[in-house]
């Protein structure tokens, strides 16, 4: 049978990763796949290094758009990034009647309806485990593995430098820049780490998510982001003495209204496993109906690890390659004429419970003046403590955990408590869940 040929888009970390796991496991693969698959051509604007992977191997180029034209190409791998030239290329490849496979969550997250849209018109398939987890095979188990299931809700960690940075504050008692910077130095934040600690990345891949669990449109714009770095080590110790630990958590809901999709710093209980996981690995908690709660872990990012999900996406297009195209996967599981208008939560209307810090004079009836104003928004308290002031000082640390309750209430809660003159600063507000 004829082999199927790769041309690979960019050969960087993930690039070189592919590469290389494509060629090791190379028989396992065309066992698997039913045929020999090759990598026909690669292209780089780095040829020297190009040329030093891939040696007398495959075809190497430093025009992009040689790989989409290529006559004998069948399948395309998308691994440069960016949203502007990626998505010129994937378009002119799909137009060209090749396959993709793309590991690219950002072009996927703003670009996703109109590339989804445009193979589904060419009749070729677009698959892109890589861009979500890692190694973790989220998007064939949602699509796929728990078909059955209606999802009531995912929420997972899938920012591995923020994972990282929020396991050492922890476990050192370090403040964020100063963990932040020791990241960088060890390469698991970028330069420019905004992407990764504001949310930015970890929005992304939810979003892709929810529109394969909820069978709803890539709706990145309305993800409600919140990042880590405003986040001090005084409430990582006092989240742990209560019993939690903090994660930047990535979750999307069903409602009754619509669908949640947010990232923030979460509190967790610490008995829960993942609030255990540490460092740069990754978690994700999907609650089906019919499976229940199941948990999927592994390496979020990484060469070899993410290029697994590259490789595996490259055999499935191959096995799929001759089947009738009404009858394959949906890109995002539902069939496309069947995707629900739910509207996403604006972030005001979610219901979830609370960790709430503030610092005020150490003086009778601050407490009463606080708990009135809760109260008075049906803001009910599960647990609060008040830490002893230190030697010398007219301020304490009152600690708060709310019940459930409507995210516009702790808005108003917080405005006023703020305005009090017993109270020093702002309030520090944390969003918590129990995950059960």
């Amino acid at each position: 049978m004829k082999p199927i040929n790769v041309g690979l888009l960019g050969i960087g970390t993930v690039g070189g990763g592919t590469f290389t796991v494509l060629r090791r496991n190379q028989e396992e693969i065309a066992r698997r796949a039913g045929r020999a698959i090759t990598m026909k051509i690669v292209a780089d604007k780095d040829l020297q290094k190009a040329r030093t992977i891939v040696g007398e191997r495959a075809l190497v180029t430093a025009d992009a758009g040689e790989v989409v034209n290529h006559p004998d190409v069948d399948i395309v791998v998308e691994l440069i990034g960016g949203t502007s030239v990626a998505k010129d290329l994937i378009l002119r490849a799909i137009a060209n009647g090749k396959h993709v496979v793309t590991a690219n969550k950002a072009l996927l997250a703003l670009h996703g309806n109109e590339i989804f849209t445009a193979a589904q018109k060419a009749d070729v398939m677009v698959a892109f485990e890589a861009a979500v987890g890692g190694g973790i095979p989220i998007i064939k188990l949602l699509r796929e593995g728990l078909t059955a299931n209606r999802i009531e809700w995912i929420a997972g960690i899938i920012n591995g430098t923020s994972n990282y940075i929020l396991s050492e504050m922890r476990e050192k008692g370090l403040g964020f820049g100063e963990v932040l910077r020791e990241a960088q130095r060890l390469g698991y934040a970028e330069a420019d780490p905004v992407f990764d600690i504001e949310g930015i990345d970890a929005a992304h891949k939810l979003s892709i998510m929810a529109a394969i669990g909820f069978g709803i449109p890539v709706q990145f714009p309305a993800a409600y982001t919140e990042g880590i770095s405003r986040l001090t080590r005084e409430d990582i110790r006092y989240a742990e003495e209560l019993g939690y630990r903090i994660k930047l958590l990535g979750i999307t809901k069903r409602a009754a209204k619509g669908i949640e999709l947010r990232v923030h710093p979460t509190l967790i209980p610490a008995r829960r496993l993942i609030a255990n996981v540490e460092g740069v690995m990754n978690a994700i908690l999907v609650k089906g109906d019919a499976v229940g709660q199941t948990m999927f872990y592994g390496a979020g990012a990484g060469a070899e690890p993410t290029a697994s999900s590259v490789v595996a996406d490259i055999v499935d297009v191959t096995r799929m390659l001759t089947a009738d195209p009404e009858h394959r996967v949906p890109h995002l599981a539902f069939q496309p004429d069947r995707l629900s208008d739910a509207p996403i939560l604006p972030m005001a209307e979610v219901e979830t419970s609370y960790y709430l810090r503030m610092r005020v004079l150490d003086r009778p009836g601050v407490l009463a003046d606080i708990t009135r104003i809760l109260a008075g928004l049906s803001i009910s308290i599960e647990a609060m403590v008040q830490k002893e002031p230190h030697e010398g000082e007219k301020q304490v640390d009152i600690i708060m955990l709310t019940h459930l309750t409507v995210e516009k209430n702790v808005n108003a809660a917080i405005a006023r408590i703020e305005a009090l003159p017993v109270v020093a600063g702002k309030v520090t507000r944390i969003r918590m869940e129990h995950l059960d």
